[in-house]
């Protein structure tokens, strides 16, 4: 059904760059300064990885949902969802939930117990900025950064004051509500202060009024959501800045809540606070995050209680190195960071365990030319029991073609990738492994960006960038061993990725449109035992080959109307491929309006998920539910 989707791909490809010909003849050019890299600090040097920004409008769009909400309708990701309100977590490039790197503030929030992160538990109000970073970026950001990072990162208000409040209210009796106030105002002529505080709350009761689709069962669940984000920020005329962050949230998921016999009840809270303090280019950073895990079936009254606190501080130094009059200075930042994990959880053969973790990084970014920007960087982490590989990586951006109306970029990479086993992994009872070995592997990826302002009145934006990323030492909880983990030795993630985005104003009307499109191939290339020799080559389990979106947007004035598309291929749900689930396409209609009157704003939006009512499996072999409406209503205040 989706084999066409790699002709839709190429066609994405080369239609966009044929755009390019008619610049592409004209002889001149136009030097371009150095451009100071903003936003979150560790993107300055990511030269040649692929970075994907979600704009704020797009982000107050879905202010009610949760972040896998928007990566699926933005980003060429694959999801592994099993059902509303229930665990999503994502397949990165042809990878596992365990290599995706997620960062708050720069601090890496996946579990460590787990590995991972639920993005059901990450609601939009829990941050004010979200950039996606594509392929093996471990020299920067660490561990779990094999497939790619999520980046999630707070921001200074610079409104005086402002507030907003609203709720959605949804199908199957489920609602969301979010309150934010944010406010900034000087202390005195040396220093100023800011900050936001936002809560939000939710109930998805998933009331269906079917048991069944197409003779599927609608597995009943219960999700219940809240939280507070508190940003403060502390600033001086001479270069100084304190900041404290504080995110709370508490999350409780229970499965067919009306059998008292077979429920199932997993409560996941937690704390997340950092202190950090910069002068001019020093910076040092503390933060202690701790996570609950309460889980029980049937008598819901005495849960397995499961706490992992994690300690961790972080001091950096950037500086430049002259190389010359005539050649642009080196920017570098160096640093190190220190971690310590300590665990009680039920099941563990030590409880608590501890554990320390300790890098050093070296980070580099040279512009030699106004063409070409270079970043080399370096990484060595340390870990209770065992070492982690050094980690060096290599990046290039290189101008093509830069004219005042189009610009044709080359970019690549080529980096070492690693992930430190969980503790799950290392210290559960008899299952565990205290001799795994961390997961290792190298990332190559080139790609050409291009921007062509002035197509069809408008500006278009494509990129299409290739891959190839073999990890070694892949761990898996091995079934031929009654599900010990072992390290399945080497897995094997290529494909290319596509995307597109245009936008138009003439007047008071507004157009766009921003389309996706990925292939990953993904499949184990050696076998480590004899239960295994039959699935090499195999695509992995619940890894689609094909996945594509598409988002086009008509406003005019106060009025918008947004179309969605999310689709994607089949995917095996055994190692084999001798069974799968069907691929699917689904379709979202987003309509709002704004009414403004003086410092005030009303936003009235109405959503209709899944227009076709197409049917289609979640990971449980449940059915996912069919179409379904909601209405949200924010009011806002804004003193400027």
């Amino acid at each position: 059904m989706f084999t066409d989707w790699r002709i839709v791909g190429y066609w994405m490809l080369w239609a966009s760059f044929a755009l390019a010909l008619p610049v592409y003849a004209q002889k001149d050019s136009i030097a371009l300064d150095p451009v100071t890299v903003k936003g979150f600090v560790p993107q300055k040097f990511m030269s040649g990885l692929k970075i994907q920004r979600i704009d704020s409008a797009s982000l107050a769009q879905v202010r009610y949902q949760n972040i896998g909400d928007i990566l699926s309708a933005y980003t060429p990701i694959a999801f592994k969802n099993y059902g509303p309100g229930q665990l999503s977590t994502a397949s990165f490039r042809g990878t596992s939930a365990n290599h995706t790197a997620v960062l708050w503030n720069g601090l890496n929030i996946n579990a460590p117990t787990l590995g991972q992160t639920d993005f059901s538990t990450i609601p939009v109000a829990g941050f004010d900025q979200l950039s996606v970073q594509y392929g093996s970026s471990a020299s920067i950001v660490g561990s779990d950064a094999v497939g790619g990072s999520i980046l999630l990162d707070s921001r200074a208000s610079v409104t005086p004051f402002h507030v907003s409040d609203g709720r959605q209210q949804e199908s199957f009796r489920n609602h969301q509500s979010r309150t934010d106030i944010r406010y900034a105002f000087p202390l005195n002529n040396a220093w100023a202060f800011s900050g936001k505080t936002a809560l939000y709350y939710g109930r998805m009761n998933n009331d269906y009024p079917k048991p069944t689709r197409n003779t599927y069962a609608l597995l009943p669940t219960e999700t219940f959501q809240k939280g507070i984000v508190q940003d403060l920020f502390l600033r001086s005329q001479n270069g100084q800045e304190i900041s404290a962050h504080v995110w709370l949230t508490d999350n409780k998921l229970t499965l067919t809540p009306d059998d008292i016999q077979g429920r199932e009840m997993t409560r996941t809270t937690a704390y997340r606070t950092m202190v950090r303090y910069q002068v001019h280019t020093f910076t040092l950073r503390t933060a202690w995050v701790r996570d609950i895990i309460d889980y029980a079936k049937g008598d819901l009254s005495h849960p397995d209680h499961s706490v992992t606190d994690k300690f961790a501080s972080r001091i950096e130094k950037d500086f430049t190195l002259s190389l010359g009059s005539e050649v642009n200075p080196v920017s570098v930042k160096t640093g190190g960071e220190w971690t310590h994990y300590r665990s009680r959880v039920p099941g563990y053969a030590l409880s608590p365990a501890s554990e320390n973790r300790t890098d050093f990084f070296l980070l580099t970014r040279w512009q030699p030319a106004t063409r070409a920007t270079i970043s080399v960087n370096l990484r060595q982490g340390l870990v209770t029991g065992f070492n982690p590989p050094f980690t060096p990586s290599v990046g290039l951006e290189y101008g093509l073609i830069q004219k005042a109306l189009y610009t044709l970029t080359l970019k690549g990479s080529y980096g070492r990738s690693y992930r430190v086993p969980t503790l799950n992994e290392r210290y559960w009872k008899d299952l565990g492994n205290p001799d795994i070995r961390p997961e290792t592997g190298w990332n190559k990826e080139i790609g050409l960006e291009q921007t062509f302002k002035r197509a069809f009145g408008g500006t278009l934006r494509s990129s299409a960038t290739f891959y190839h990323n073999r990890i070694k030492d892949w761990t898996y909880w091995n079934p031929s061993r009654n599900y010990r983990v072992e390290n399945l030795q080497q897995v094997l993630a290529r494909g290319m990725e596509l995307q597109l985005s245009y936008q138009r104003q003439t007047g008071s009307w507004r157009t766009g449109l921003d389309a996706g499109y990925a292939f990953n191939k993904s499949s184990q290339e050696k076998a480590y035992d004899s239960y295994s020799r039959d699935i090499v080559g195999k695509q992995l389990v619940f890894v689609p080959e094909h996945t594509a979106n598409a988002n086009a947007f008509v406003q005019f004035k106060y009025t918008k109307l947004t179309g969605q598309l999310q689709a994607a291929s089949k995917r095996y749900t055994t190692f084999d491929n001798s069974q799968f689930l069907d691929g699917y396409g689904l379709v979202n209609l987003l309509a709002e309006t704004t009414f403004a009157f003086y410092k005030f704003k009303l936003v009235l939006q109405g959503q209709v998920r899944n227009v076709t009512d197409t049917f289609y499996l979640n990971v449980r072999n449940n059915a996912m539910p069919g179409r379904s409406f909601a209405v949200s209503l924010t009011f806002s205040y804004d003193s400027q």
